[in-house]
């Protein structure tokens, strides 16, 4: 018998997990074993507040990351063809989207392992759903290029596929280049178009706000070191 990995979602932020996290999640941790984690550190204190606190050290964990060579993402399998389950936990929301844990997923699939994905946050469908913009077609094109001037083609490039399509674009950035993004957003994209912004939903301090570029040259938000999500529709 092959083991189940499991696909555990986390909190967007420093939330107690009981306020973003089903009940039954959170009953399914206290049977965790093996854990895949993008980061231990993180992963660990999340696990403590999900009620494992003093437990922690009876758990295995493994690490994968962007840096993780393809040799040891494949190792990570030998638990689950032992017939061990694993759990895999993403720096924040869910794994395997926009996260390094589609690569154990992808390889559980190919060897007819059976993948668990389980409820709970997503920035991305939070912040579409509270933007206003298409929901019934959509794309998300991850992170834009780190260079201004492939960033700033990139992004007309995609506001003519939104304005072609009626599609709503959505992307995110690492976090310090937000307020880079932000201005090329205002200097690139039609006055007409409609921008949202999303930063730490869930969380106390959530912002969430759509208006057309031209209204926000008018209202610039200084979005700092924040997990943020943009979208757009043209």
């Amino acid at each position: 018998m092959k083991g189940k990995l499991y696909l555990i979602p986390s909190p967007l932020g420093e939330n107690d997990p009981k306020e973003v996290i089903p009940a039954s999640v959170l009953e399914h941790i206290q049977s965790l074993h093996h854990v895949v984690a993008e980061e231990i550190r993180t992963v660990r204190r999340y696990l403590s507040k999900a009620g494992l606190k003093g437990k922690i050290d009876a758990l295995t964990f493994y690490e994968l990351n962007e840096h993780t060579p393809v040799e040891a993402v494949e190792a990570l399998l030998k638990p689950l063809l032992a017939g061990e389950n694993v759990a895999v936990i993403s720096e924040a929301g869910l794994p395997a989207v926009a996260d390094p844990g589609a690569d154990l997923v992808r390889l559980a699939q190919d060897h007819d392992i059976e993948v668990i994905p389980m409820v709970g946050p997503s920035s991305l469908m939070l912040a579409l759903m509270g933007s206003g913009l298409n929901g019934q077609r959509f794309a998300f094109q991850g992170y834009l290029p780190a260079k201004k001037e492939d960033r700033r083609k990139a992004l007309l490039d995609l506001e003519k596929e939104s304005l072609k399509r009626r599609q709503t674009q959505i992307f995110i950035e690492t976090p310090y280049r937000n307020d880079a993004l932000f201005e090329d957003l205002l200097s690139c994209l039609h006055p007409k178009t409609r921008l949202c912004l999303a930063a730490d939903l869930t969380l106390p301090q959530a912002y969430l706000k759509t208006r057309t570029v031209a209204a926000w040259k008018k209202e610039k938000p200084v979005l700092g070191k924040r997990p943020c999500v943009f979208l757009f529709l043209a």
